[in-house]
C-alpha cells in the first residue's frame, strides 16, 4: 500500500512540474542530442575510398547518404558563399569573386569575424548569422572549429561564443560543454585557391596533389571523429566547389537506424538530393530549437534502403554527361532551325521538293522532346545518351509520317504534338524525373530547379497543349472544340501553376495564350485591353497558387510559397531583379536568338509575301485550318509573355517556335501537295486532305 502511495505522489508531481524533474542526468540527455556539422569542402562521392579517407569512408558507410547541391547564387560555390548559406539558411554570397572565409580574431573562448557588418549593410546579406542568433537566443552552447565554422556559426554581429582553430586545440570539455559543434576542413580546397579565389579552371590539381590533399583532411575530420561523445548526431557535407565546374556533392547523416538509407529533402523533392540551407534547418531541429521563418531549408529525411556510393556517384557522372554536352546540343538545335528555314525559303519559291520540306519539318519539331524521353532508356556516357536521343526521334518521326493519319494535313503534326504533351504531362504526374539531367530540363548540380516544370519545358508543354487542343477543335469545331481549347489549357496550366509544375512565369504566359486562342475560334476580336486582363489574370492565379502554398508547413513549400515569404519581408524586388538581368542575357545567347530570329523573319515573311516566300504554305495551313491559326497565335502569345516573364527568356520563345512553325509548315504543305511537286500525291487525295 505505502508503494502505491509512492507511486502515486511521484506521478502527480511529475505531471505538475513536467518531465524534466524526474528525468535522468542532463548529460545523457545532451549527449544524445549534440549536433556535428563537419564541412569538407570540395568532397565529392569518387573521392571516398578505404585507402585514401578511411575516416570519411567508415562515416558515410554509418550514415543516410545522398548528393549535396552546393549552389548559392553563382554558378560555382567558394567556401565563403557556402559557410556565409549554413548561417543564413538561404542561398548567400558575399557580393565578389570569393574564395576561403575569413579568418576569425579570437577574443577570450570565442572569436569575431572581421568586418563582419559588411555582410549585412553593404552586401546586402540580411540573413547572415541567422543559426547563431537562434542558438544564442535558445541558450545553446557552440563551438566553431576552423574559420568557415566560425562564420557559419556566428551572430549578427560576427561572434561566436567558443572558437578553436584546429580539432587538435579542441578537449573534452570543449566537446561536453557544448551541444553544436561545427568543423570546417578546407585542407582539400585549400590547394585550389589562388590568390585565396576559386580557379577559373575544372581541376587544378592532379590526381596525385587531390589523394594528398584529401589524406590530408581525412586525418582531420578523424580528429573530431574519434573525440565526439558517443551519441553524437554527425553530419557530413562536401559543402563547395574546387574549381570552375560545378559538382555534386557529399552529404551523410549518422544517426540510430540512418546507415544504408538515402538522405533526401523535401526541398528537392528527391529522396536522394539536399541543398546547403537544409543543412541549417537540420541542426536546429536536431538540437530543438525553433527555425526561424527566413529558413528557406527543410530538415534532411531519412529514406529507403538502398543507398550506394556508386548510385551517387552515377548521379553525377549523369549530370557532368549532360552539361558537358549541352552547348553542343543547342548549338546543333539552332544549326538546324536555321538551315531549315532557309533552305525551306529557297525550295518553296520554287516550288521545288515540297515534300522533303514537309517531313523534315515533322522531324524538326519531335527532336525537342527526345531529349527527355531518353532519360527512359538507360545511359552511362555520351555514346548512349545521343543514341538514345537518336533512337527516340527516329521512332516518333516514323510514328508521324508513316500511319494512316499521314494522309490528313494535320496528322503528322497531331502526332509529334501529342507525344510532346502527353511526355510532359506524365512527367509532372510522376515525379518529373524526365526532366531532371535533360538538355531542355534542369541539371541538379546547376542548382536552377530540382523538380517541377522548367520554363523550357513550359514552352512545350504550352505549345503542344494549344495545337493539340486546336487540332481536336479542328475535328469537332464548336462547343467541343472550345471546351477542348478551355479544358486541355486549364488542366495543364494547373499542373504547372501547382505543386507539381511549381512553375509561376509559366501561368502568367500560359493563361493569356489559352484564352486568346479561344477567342480566336469563337469569332471574337482581340484587344490590347482584353490581352492585358489576361495577363493580370494569369498574374491572380499563379499568386493563389503561391499563396495556398505559403499556407502550407515550411517543410512542404516551394518557391512559389517562399516568393510569398519574401514579399511579405520585403526582399522579393531583389528576387525579380536577378530574375529580370538573367532575361536580358539570353536575348544575346548565340544558341537562342538566331532560332528566335529565323523562325519569326520566316513566318513574318511567308504571311506577309505568302507566293514570293513559301508558295503559299501558310495561308494554305490556316485556310485548311482556322483552328490552328487561332492555336499559333495564341502560342506566340504565350512564348512572347513567358519570354519576358521567365529568367530563361528567349529560351522559351525560341522552343516554342521550334515546336510550332514546323509544324504549321508541314501542314500547309501537305495541304498544297497535290499542286506542287512532280512526287505529289495524287489529286485524287486532295478533297480528302482537305476536308
Amino acid at each position: 500500500m505505502r508503494r502505491a502511495l509512492v507511486v502515486l505522489a511521484l506521478l502527480v508531481v511529475q505531471l505538475l512540474v513536467g518531465p524534466g524533474l524526474l528525468a535522468g542526468p542532463a548529460r545523457a540527455d545532451e549527449g544524445a542530442r549534440r549536433v556535428a556539422l563537419i564541412g569538407v569542402s570540395g568532397l565529392h562521392w569518387n573521392d571516398l575510398t578505404q585507402s585514401d579517407t578511411p575516416h570519411l569512408w567508415q562515416l558515410a558507410a554509418s550514415s543516410a547518404i545522398g548528393s549535396l547541391s552546393v549552389r548559392t547564387v553563382s554558378n560555382v560555390t567558394c567556401p565563403y558563399d557556402a559557410w556565409l548559406t549554413v548561417s543564413a539558411g538561404v542561398r548567400s554570397a558575399a557580393g565578389y569573386r570569393c574564395g576561403a572565409p575569413p579568418k576569425p580574431r579570437p577574443e577570450g573562448e570565442g572569436a569575431v569575424i572581421p568586418d563582419y557588418r559588411y555582410l549585412i549593410d553593404v552586401a546586402g546579406q540580411r540573413g547572415a548569422g541567422t543559426l547563431g542568433e537562434a542558438l544564442k537566443s535558445a541558450g545553446q552552447c557552440s563551438l566553431a572549429i576552423g574559420p568557415g565554422a566560425a562564420l557559419g556559426l556566428a551572430d549578427q554581429q560576427g561572434a561566436v561564443p567558443h572558437y578553436r582553430a584546429t580539432p587538435q586545440q579542441v578537449t573534452t570539455a570543449d566537446l561536453e560543454r557544448c551541444r553544436m559543434i561545427a568543423m570546417d576542413v578546407d585542407d582539400l580546397v585549400r590547394p585550389y585557391l589562388t590568390g585565396d579565389r576559386l580557379p577559373d579552371v575544372p581541376d587544378l590539381l592532379s590526381p596525385a596533389a587531390r589523394r594528398d590533399a584529401l589524406r590530408r583532411a581525412d586525418a582531420q575530420a578523424g580528429a573530431l571523429l574519434s573525440a565526439l561523445p558517443t551519441g553524437t548526431t554527425v553530419l557530413l557535407a562536401g559543402l563547395s566547389d574546387h574549381g570552375s565546374v560545378p559538382h555534386l556533392r557529399v552529404a551523410a547523416l549518422r544517426e540510430p537506424g540512418a546507415p544504408g538509407r538515402l538522405l533526401g529533402s523535401a526541398s528537392t523533392r528527391r529522396e536522394d538530393m539536399s541543398i546547403v540551407p537544409d543543412l541549417t534547418a537540420t541542426v536546429l531541429t536536431k538540437l530543438g530549437v525553433a527555425v526561424p521563418s527566413t529558413v528557406v531549408g527543410v530538415p534532411l529525411q531519412v529514406g529507403e534502403r538502398g543507398a550506394t556510393f556508386e548510385r551517387l556517384q552515377r548521379g553525377d557522372a549523369a549530370a557532368q554527361t549532360m552539361r558537358s554536352a549541352k552547348g553542343q546540343y543547342f548549338t546543333a538545335l539552332a544549326v538546324l532551325q536555321v538551315v531549315f528555314y532557309v533552305l525551306a525559303f529557297l525550295l518553296l519559291r520554287r516550288r521545288k521538293g515540297m515534300s522533303w520540306v514537309g517531313v523534315s519539318a515533322v522531324a524538326l519539331a519531335a527532336l525537342p522532346v527526345t531529349s527527355m524521353l531518353v532519360n527512359l532508356l538507360p545511359w552511362a556516357n555520351h555514346l548512349q545518351l545521343f543514341g538514345g536521343i537518336l533512337a527516340w526521334w527516329a521512332a516518333i518521326t516514323a510514328l508521324a509520317l508513316a500511319g494512316p493519319w499521314r494522309r490528313r494535313p494535320l496528322g503528322p503534326p497531331a502526332v509529334v504534338a501529342g507525344i510532346t504533351a502527353i511526355t510532359l504531362i506524365g512527367d509532372l504526374l510522376t515525379g518529373t524525373t524526365l526532366q531532371l539531367n535533360s538538355f531542355i530540363g534542369y541539371s541538379a548540380e546547376q542548382g536552377a530547379r530540382y523538380f517541377g516544370l522548367g520554363n523550357i519545358p513550359f514552352a512545350l508543354l504550352a505549345t503542344s497543349t494549344l495545337l493539340t487542343a486546336t487540332i481536336i477543335a479542328h475535328r469537332w469545331p464548336g462547343r467541343v472544340g472550345l471546351a477542348a481549347i478551355v479544358g486541355l489549357g486549364a488542366f495543364a496550366m494547373v499542373l504547372g501553376g501547382s505543386g507539381m509544375g511549381s512553375d509561376f512565369g509559366g501561368v502568367i504566359a500560359f493563361v493569356p495564350g489559352i484564352a486568346v486562342t479561344a477567342l480566336i475560334l469563337a469569332g471574337r476580336r482581340v484587344s490590347l485591353v482584353k490581352l492585358g486582363a489576361f495577363c493580370v489574370a494569369g498574374g491572380v492565379i499563379v499568386m493563389t497558387f503561391a499563396w495556398i502554398n505559403y499556407l502550407q508547413p515550411p517543410s512542404e513549400q516551394t518557391h512559389l510559397g517562399r516568393f510569398v515569404g519574401q514579399v511579405l519581408s520585403g526582399e522579393a524586388l531583389e528576387v525579380i531583379l536577378r530574375k529580370l538581368q538573367a532575361m536580358l542575357g539570353t536575348l544575346l545567347s548565340p544558341n537562342l536568338m538566331p532560332i528566335v530570329i529565323a523562325a519569326v523573319a520566316f513566318l513574318v515573311y511567308a504571311i506577309m509575301r505568302p507566293d514570293q516566300a513559301s508558295s503559299g504554305v501558310v495561308p494554305a495551313a490556316f485556310g485548311h485550318s482556322p483552328a490552328l491559326r487561332a492555336g499559333l497565335i495564341g502560342t506566340l502569345v504565350s512564348g512572347v509573355i513567358g519570354m519576358l516573364v521567365n529568367d530563361s527568356g528567349a529560351a522559351v520563345l525560341a522552343m516554342a517556335l521550334a515546336l510550332a512553325v514546323p509544324l504549321l509548315l508541314a501542314t500547309g504543305i501537305a495541304a498544297l501537295r497535290p499542286a506542287g511537286d512532280q512526287d505529289a500525291e495524287a489529286p485524287s487525295d486532295l478533297a480528302r486532305a482537305t476536308r
